[in-house]
């Protein structure tokens, strides 16, 4: 059954009505329509419900909001319900996703070589490889716990409960990144910045986890990011040596990195 035939009226009010949404957002309709280079009282007619933007004048309104043009079809809420999570309106511009998301110096894709102390406490170190991809302006990451942590943990050691995803984000002078095991177990969050005096292969952070494991404290750890590239023979060799590993065993760079206190003079 084909739905009824909406008036001009009608399509007017539901672009006016958005239309003030947004622009709530602003301190004045003045400062607003000096941004958006349009008549202020034209604009109040756009508001009001009087009349539609030309065409051009509609495409400057949606590129400016960041909405498209199913403004003048639906309520706002229901448009950013539909909206990406990481760069759409209500996050992108928060994240830090829009923008510097697009460019590979920020967080490059490819293979990373992770280490992290033991959480458990243990004088060992977590060594695990990870993946990062992107998908238009969004970095996501991929990777697998070792199986000799999944057991010290008391969890199952197949690979889909030792796989944990996420995404990367622009924060600060570094990358956030908030990771995850199937159904939001074992939550992890860090921060990253490039290592000074290593190059731009290597990068040092915090991680803080979200859950205890067996009855361990989640004080924040050391954490490093290794760069390994896209080369998949590197991935492989890193792969073998991913586990659990002492400090004399820990990749070339990580130990000096996890322990700077050590290489002082």
């Amino acid at each position: 059954m084909n739905e009824p035939t909406r008036s001009p009226a009608e399509f007017r009010n539901m672009f006016g009505a958005n239309l003030r949404q947004l622009a709530s957002e602003y301190p004045t309709i003045s400062g607003l329509t000096q941004q958006l280079g349009i008549n202020r009282t034209q604009f109040n007619r756009y508001l009001s419900g009087e009349s539609f933007p030309r065409p051009d004048v509609l495409d400057r309104i949606c590129r400016f909001f960041q909405i498209d043009a199913r403004i003048l079809l639906s309520p706002l809420d229901e448009l950013l319900a539909d909206e990406p999570l990481l760069t759409g309106k209500t996050l992108g511009n928060f994240l830090g996703v829009v923008g510097h998301g697009a460019k590979d110096e920020f967080f490059p894709t490819g293979f990373y070589r992770t280490s992290r102390p033991c959480p458990d406490g243990v004088n060992h170190y977590v060594v695990a490889l990870v993946h990062v991809t992107r998908t238009g302006p969004n970095l996501f990451i991929r990777g697998f716990d070792p199986v000799e942590l999944a057991r010290r943990r008391g969890s199952s050691p197949s690979p889909q409960a030792r796989e944990f995803r996420g995404f990367a984000s622009p924060l600060d002078q570094g990358v956030a990144l908030v990771l995850s095991h199937r159904e939001a177990k074992n939550g992890t969050l860090c921060f990253l910045t490039h290592a000074p005096n290593h190059g731009n292969d290597f990068w040092i952070g915090t991680l803080m986890r979200t859950s205890q494991a067996n009855g361990a404290r989640n004080h924040p750890a050391p954490v490093i990011y290794e760069h390994l590239g896209s080369n998949l023979g590197a991935a492989l060799s890193a792969a073998r040596m991913a586990g659990l590993v002492a400090r004399e065993d820990l990749p070339g760079g990580h130990s000096d990195l996890l322990h700077p206190d050590d290489t002082e003079t």
